[in-house]
């Protein structure tokens, strides 16, 4: 795949990921796991700024994965978001194991991109509930990136009167950081 194209769909995936980053970065702790607000499911949204995190990162590592058969979340975490019953995790995950899980999915990310031809890039990805190409899934991947970061910056106008900036393109190399 031409270098161009690769570089333009790591800044904006890498965009999404910096975003992400900015929000878990600027969420205060008192929003991050209010005990007040435990993860439940309501109206098929889920209450609890660290779950909306973890189900992200979750989701994009999952995604980024070559098939659902292979996929195997780093420890701590585990196949229950998988789950139909809608199983949550037994405890609030950290800022930082979940900065941590971004560094991984931003790795994932990037070397899926730079491992692309044109060829891989037209296949049907893997995941039988979507009938996608391999370049359509990370397109899929970065909107589900966005669709909850909007969600979680709105959390953070709600509770702090103050969001993370747009970021417009990513300043991290796809080469490395």
């Amino acid at each position: 795949m031409d270098a161009f194209w690769k570089t333009v769909l790591w800044q904006q995936c890498g965009a999404a990921i910096d975003m992400l980053e900015n929000a878990i970065r600027d969420c205060p702790d008192a929003v991050w796991s209010d005990p007040a607000k435990k993860p439940q499911w309501m109206n098929n949204d889920v209450v609890g700024f660290w779950y909306v995190v973890y189900h992200t990162l979750f989701f994009q590592d999952y995604y980024l994965s070559d098939s659902a058969r292979e996929f195997g979340p780093p420890p701590p975490f585990n196949l229950d978001e998988l789950d139909p019953a809608g199983l949550l995790p037994e405890r609030p995950y950290t800022k930082g194991e979940m900065q941590s899980y971004l560094r991984h999915c931003r790795l994932k990310c990037r070397d899926a991109i730079n491992a692309l031809t044109e060829d891989k890039a037209r296949q049907r990805c893997e995941f039988e509930s979507l009938d996608l190409s391999v370049a359509e899934l990370l397109l899929y991947t970065m909107r589900h990136t966005q669709h909850h970061v909007a969600q979680l910056n709105l959390i953070l106008r709600q509770k702090t009167s103050s969001a993370p900036k747009w970021v417009a393109k990513t300043n991290v190399p796809i080469g490395g950081e």
